[in-house]
């Protein structure tokens, strides 16, 4: 399959293929102001500027658009409080970028791409943000004139900026927007001090778009329906290294710029960009993975062509494979056929996982493949004892009401109950060969646009015209409608049994553990060597150890006696899990593993559900004394999140204080951090992070 995790091109690389016919107007997408539906985006020019030392980004956006109707009255994109617009300019399309639209040319030579200039910075006032510099034409080059914006609130995470266009402007005929801006404080924006950074010698800053946080990064269609190609220009300090999520970069060392362009259209949420002393390791051809520091706010990202995933994840393998065979996946699934609205991300995340479990099954076999979705498949089902079978969210076609974060939809259906239906599909035809070449024929019909679900089952049934004459959309229990839209449980789940030598003795030692009497089953029990056994099923056995707790204190102590020391010495993904059983049984004797844990550890996914745990038990005094020795080395987003958990575990106006400079400015409310998993919301709420843990 031919996407865009094959990347990076050299600069005067081959022109992009030619535009396809203009496409239907996106669909509605209430997590969006803007008029989308109103305009074609052809491309769009960033000009960036890096300011560290005051966490802002300055900016000039270059919209290339076009009206699909005649004198639109104004132009409303998506933006965020924590964008400050300078100005907004209007400029004509050249004669060439015109006749080019007029005759569907390619829309990367259809305006050639302009220069941006960078202010020196002066004494005692912040320099503007950059100003573009467009290439003399023949003839008479068209003028920028200025345009009236105005900002209005929108939802709690975004506003809009609505900018009056000229009266006259024609149907179809492309013109360019100018804005220029800078972002201080925005929830896509991840400013680090040097000091939070493993060299502890440069700033570091990361982007993360997904779902609804990039309108803080650029004024923008901050939708999924819409994707266009993007080029950018960035300026960095002195020895400050920049990647974006483009095909194609160059490092200008007389200007001291970096000049990227995509290629591919892509939606807003996937325009990336990560800066910092980062370290090169070759591993591969044509794939760029950046390790994020652990105030990553997800496990991964599929940034197109510059995958982030957490560091913190390195050093559990199993993990590590799944997760960046996901990310993999996500370049058909996802970045080359989006999802059109945030309601049907199971067309990503579903198929993606699809595919992932697909490569391992070839790669690592169908015992492994079968162990890692058992272990999913039980969180899925933790997750839907804690919701109620009845829950809205567990649907594959959720409805996301006006003034809901997209973010909140994102949860375990998405990724198990699509793969189970999308597993379901591949078991129709038979024969899972033939559904991979289904898939290759979707993703070449439907690359590099936005879909529904229709589109893929339409699709689905016209590859199988024996199976559409057999009705099988209309199977009884099983019809397709009622897959996308029934609350509760996957309908079908794949048949396990070829991972049976694996999770055969996860239950087996599970059940010797619940058994009685106790001497004999802990005698028994410790003769099974759990440190030959697969990182998933250790978690696995652990996972339902959890899902027991509170345990017999004489349990709790046996298992201490027989596991503490060797998980001590495994990776985080296990060690998390038995200092949640610790905490959730209040054995003390290992309540010093849990200090040293929190004090190594300062990422989200593996500070937040201990922290939970504590807060929600006998330990609250515990948490707060380990917090106030652990809170400087912590990320301002994750220390005010953790400061909110240890506020409802200490009871009503009770507020943790901080250390010196480490909250204001720099702390960002937990409305606007992106609220990546189903709960987070709620620090204190019965599901905790580990039960609904997934990667982007």
């Amino acid at each position: 399959m031919a996407a865009q995790c094959c990347c990076r091109k050299a600069p005067g690389a081959e022109a992009a293929p030619a535009r396809p016919p203009p496409e239907p107007p996106p669909a509605l997408d209430v997590a969006s102001a803007s008029s989308a539906q109103l305009f074609r985006l052809r491309h769009l020019q960033l000009g960036l500027e890096l300011r560290p030392e005051a966490r802002e980004l300055a900016g000039c956006l270059v919209l290339e658009l076009c009206a699909l109707r005649p004198a639109p009255r104004a132009l409303v994109l998506d933006a965020h409080p924590a964008l400050r617009l300078h100005s907004a300019a209007f400029r004509r399309a050249s004669a060439a970028a015109a006749a080019a639209a007029a005759t569907a040319a390619t829309a990367a030579t259809a305006e050639p791409p302009c220069a941006f200039a960078f202010s020196t910075p002066g004494p005692g006032s912040a320099p503007p943000p950059p100003l573009p510099a467009f290439p003399e034409a023949p003839g008479a080059e068209p003028a920028c004139c200025p345009l009236a914006f105005r900002v209005d609130p929108f939802t709690d995470y975004g506003s809009s900026l609505t900018v009056t266009l000229p009266p006259e402007l024609q149907a179809h005929q492309p013109f360019q927007v100018i804005l220029r801006y800078t972002s201080t404080d925005a929830p896509a924006i991840w400013w680090l001090d040097p000091e939070l950074t493993y060299g502890s010698a440069k700033p570091f800053v990361f982007t993360q778009g997904h779902s609804v946080c990039n309108r803080s990064f650029f004024p923008c269609f901050d939708t999924p329906a819409v994707k266009c190609t993007y080029s950018a220009v960035v300026k960095a300090p002195s020895g400050v290294q920049v990647l974006m999520s483009a095909t194609q970069s160059t490092y200008v060392e007389e200007e001291g710029v970096y000049r990227f362009h995509m290629e591919h259209p892509v939606p807003a949420y996937l325009v990336a960009l990560v800066a910092g002393d980062l370290q090169p390791a070759d591993i591969g051809p044509r794939y760029d993975i950046v390790f994020l520091p652990p105030s990553f706010p997800i496990v991964a990202m599929e940034n197109p062509c510059l995958t982030f995933i957490i560091s913190s994840i390195l050093e559990s393998d199993e993990f590590l494979v799944i997760d960046v065979i996901h990310e993999v996946a996500h370049s058909w699934f996802g970045n080359a056929v989006t999802n059109a609205t945030w309601e049907e991300m199971w067309l990503s995340e579903g198929l993606a996982t699809y595919a992932q479990r697909r490569i391992t099954t070839e790669t690592y076999g169908a015992a492994f493949t079968c162990l890692e979705t058992a272990f999913r498949l039980d969180a899925l089902h933790r997750q839907m004892k804690l919701l109620g079978e009845d829950s809205p969210v567990s649907k594959l076609q959720v409805k996301l009401e006006p003034g809901v974060n997209p973010s909140h939809l994102m949860n375990l259906f998405t990724y198990e109950k699509g793969y189970c239906f999308v597993y379901y599909l591949s078991q129709l035809c038979g024969d899972p060969q033939r559904f991979d070449d289904f898939l290759r024929a979707y993703v070449e019909k439907y690359k590099f646009t936005s879909v529904v679900a229709q589109d893929l089952l339409d699709s689905f049934l016209t590859f199988f015209p024996e199976l559409k004459e057999q009705s099988v959309d209309c199977r009884a229990g099983l019809e397709f409608e009622r897959w996308l839209n029934a609350t509760g449980p996957p309908l079908a789940e794949p048949d396990l049994s070829q991972g049976s030598s694996l999770t055969r003795p996860v239950e087996a030692l599970f059940q010797l553990w619940t058994a009685e009497p106790l001497d004999q089953a802990a005698a028994s029990a410790s003769t099974i060597d759990i440190s030959k056994w697969k990182t998933f099923q250790t978690a696995l056995f652990l996972d339902r150890l959890l899902d027991g707790s509170p345990l017999p204190q004489e349990v709790v102590m046996s298992l201490s006696n027989c596991y503490s020391s060797l998980l001590d010495s495994m990776n985080a993904e296990i060690r998390i899990r038995w200092l949640q059983i610790v905490v959730r049984n209040d054995y003390y004797p290992d309540l010093h593993r849990v200090r040293r844990f929190l004090e190594s550890q300062m990422s989200r996914m593996y500070t937040i559900p201990l922290y939970e745990d504590l807060c929600t038990g006998a330990l609250k005094s515990f948490a707060l004394e380990v917090f106030y020795q652990t809170q400087g080395r912590l990320h301002p987003n994750l220390r005010r999140t953790i400061q909110q958990i240890l506020s409802q575990g200490l009871g009503p106006g009770a507020e943790p204080s901080v250390e010196q400079g480490s909250a204001g400015a720099d702390s960002e409310a937990d409305a606007d951090t992106p609220a990546l998993l189903l709960g987070d919301e709620a620090p204190s709420s019965a599901i905790s992070l580990r039960d609904v843990n997934v990667s982007a």
